[in-house]
């Protein structure tokens, strides 16, 4: 069974930076396709930020596009979220999913469709 585990949160000040990472084991890792969600306190799960394992083509989401990063390490297996510019309203658990590629035509997928989830890290953005 794929595995996915979370590092990288923390408690930053608004303005400071974070980088998630989302080791991989367990799985043929470019054959999935991994995005990011958080949810915050009172809030839905959202997606932020998704990787296609093929090729690494990234979609990341308007909500945060400008600040945060996708991109992996196909040799470590790993995927990370480079975070700047944090603001309170980024507070959440962040959690890391994969799904098995649909094809060249597909990045990101309905949060339902994702078969593999991480156990998620706490970003906690406060003065």
């Amino acid at each position: 069974q794929a595995r996915l585990v979370e590092s990288g949160g923390g408690t930053v000040q608004p303005g400071e930076s974070l980088r998630l990472s989302c080791a991989t084991s367990r799985f043929t890792f470019e054959y999935y396709d991994i995005a990011w969600f958080r949810q915050g306190p009172g809030k839905v799960r959202e997606r932020v930020a998704c990787i296609r394992g093929k090729d690494g083509v990234t979609v990341v989401e308007d909500t945060v596009k400008g600040r945060f990063t996708i991109s992996r390490d196909v040799a470590k297996k790993t995927v990370y979220l480079q975070m700047n510019n944090l603001k309170p309203e980024d507070t959440g658990v962040y959690t890391c999913a994969a799904e098995d590629d649909w094809g060249p035509q597909y990045v990101c997928y309905a949060q339902h469709e994702y078969d593999y989830w991480g156990q998620g890290t706490q970003v906690t953005v406060a003065p």
